[in-house]
């Protein structure tokens, strides 16, 4: 005789206060013990189990036919089990209640837990009497432990909240400087952000929407629109490797016209059409789930989100797989181009470190989306620290964002420092600004020095080169005389600690002009 065969179907231990709830009337009538057997589930079936099922027998306890509830100290159930419960498998005690389904009854997880559970029997604890079963979820569930889910829970949501607000500092950064988004990356990662920034608003919203399980249109929306940004900003970051590829990739004869205009049409239009699709099939593909059971059989917070198994799988899982795989390789593909590009210009690069590089290379990682792929690896007995991994890095992906595309660069620094303080920072070389000013006064600088060389006509060669030597000087003292030598403060970006006042762009003007005025002379 087997372990297993020798142990009992079922056995109910009562604690003693198990009548202190009831009048003293009903404590008369409590010497009355019942018990009920069922060997098959037979008249227990519920078409609300989806994926779980009965894993032992259903045993049944009454007191004198009264109504026990709300126990002090719960009733231990112990129950042999059916089959051997896999060591991936989710267990749970639940009761027939028979107040669901409309009256016909369904199996209910409220007040009952899971004491132990072994191979061949699972110990119950409930606070109330009724029938009871095992419930075997063959679903597998990321995090059974309600302490980790509670601290992902909190990483998550802290993450979403930080990087809601750099997402748009970001935004407001790219929106009020005019100079920083007039490249098409810089317009991709203005569409990305704003994404990002409605993906995490609804995500913050959702669990507190769904403490309304009467308001079902309210869950349904806002699952809807949780499933429409989060394919936003997958297909935004499958564009950024698009265009990436585009740039350093095929370099020549890549021209297409109105060329954001057919990028925002695949960027909001293709995952408008995949969720008009999913709630046009059905609309209850969208609403009230539950985001994780814990190993003790007690439901998580509920959540506004797909349904349906399928439309899950299709619509989020392998729209994801697509976009992943091909940036994955536009990934690999721009770092072997990047890489051949340095070994044919050495000295363009010489002066980048290790750091700088790897800072590139994780700033590219995040900016496509790649630390989403962190959720393949989140299986087995590494499941829980890619899970760590997935949420800290995809719910801070809007402050990394932030730090690789805003703080680190230099241009973005430059515009904070120029229009937030007062404008007593100058612009640098490069600078906008500083090629506007340039090109903008170019036909009237010319035709001054034009007059400046005619009026040296007898010696022109050294006139010409008395303008070339302005263009190109860098030391102070060697500044030609006259407008030319004015027009030079202009193009010159270094100028020493003891000139202070060519700092303001104002003073810029005011010289330039005298120039012109000596010129006129």
């Amino acid at each position: 005789m087997t372990e297993a065969s020798s142990l009992p179907q079922g056995s109910v231990t009562f604690p003693s206060t198990l009548t202190a709830n009831l009048s003293p009337e009903q404590q008369l009538q409590a010497s009355r013990l019942q018990f009920n057997f069922y060997q098959k589930s037979t008249v227990f079936q519920d078409p609300a189990l989806g994926s779980s099922r009965l894993n032992s027998g259903i045993l049944g306890a009454s007191v004198a036919n009264l109504s026990i509830q709300s126990l002090r100290d719960d009733v231990v159930i112990t129950l042999r089990n059916t089959e051997p419960i896999p060591a991936n498998f989710v267990v749970s005690c639940a009761f027939w209640d028979f107040s669901v389904n409309g009256g016909s009854g369904g199996w209910n997880r409220n007040g009952c837990s899971v004491q132990n559970s072994t191979d061949n029997e699972t110990v119950c604890a409930c606070n109330h009497l009724t029938s009871f079963g095992v419930l075997l979820d063959l679903s597998r569930t990321g995090i059974t432990s309600p302490l980790q889910d509670t601290i992902l829970t909190y990483i998550t949501y802290i993450g979403c909240g930080v990087s809601a607000i750099f997402l748009s500092v970001t935004l407001l950064t790219y929106l009020a400087f005019g100079k920083l988004r007039k490249d098409i990356p810089s317009k991709i990662l203005i569409q990305l952000c704003l994404a990002l920034l409605f993906l995490n608003l609804v995500f913050l919203l959702d669990s507190w929407l769904a403490l309304y399980p009467n308001a079902k249109g309210l869950c349904i929306s806002t699952a809807w629109f949780l499933h429409y940004f989060l394919l936003a900003s997958f297909t935004w970051m499958g564009l950024e490797a698009v265009h990436m590829y585009i740039a350093l990739v095929k370099v020549f004869n890549t021209y297409i016209s109105n060329h954001m205009l057919k990028f925002s049409l695949v960027g909001w239009g293709v995952p408008l059409l995949v969720v008009i699709i999913v709630i046009a099939i059905d609309k209850d593909n969208y609403g009230l789930v539950g985001y994780a059971k814990y190993s003790d059989g007690t439901p998580s917070d509920d959540f506004c989100w797909l349904k349906n198994d399928i439309a899950f799988y299709v619509a989020v899982v392998a729209y994801f797989c697509v976009i992943f795989l091909f940036n994955l390789i536009m990934f690999v593909v721009v770092m072997v181009q990047l890489c051949r590009i340095k070994r044919q210009n050495p000295h363009n690069t010489r002066h980048r470190n290790g750091v700088q590089d790897l800072r590139s290379v994780i700033g590219l990682t995040l900016l496509l989306g790649l630390s989403w792929g962190f959720a393949f690896f989140a299986w087995g007995p590494v499941n829980l620290a890619f899970m760590y991994l997935f949420a800290i890095f995809n719910s801070f992906q809007g402050f990394f964002i932030f730090v690789f595309h805003c703080a680190v660069k230099e241009n973005v620094r430059r515009q904070w420092r120029t229009y937030l303080c007062c404008g007593r920072l100058r612009l640098a070389e490069n600078s906008e600004w500083s090629r506007t000013a340039t090109q903008k006064t170019e036909k009237k600088s010319v035709s001054a020095n034009t007059r400046v060389i005619s009026l040296s006509s007898d010696n022109s060669s050294r006139s010409n080169n008395s303008f070339n030597s302005s263009i190109l000087a860098s030391d102070p003292q060697e500044r030609p005389a006259g407008g030319i030598g004015m027009y030079w403060c202009l193009q010159t970006p270094n100028i020493s600690g003891s000139d202070q006042q060519w700092r303001n762009p104002l003073m810029y003007m005011l010289i330039y002009i005298l120039a012109l005025i000596k010129v006129e002379a």
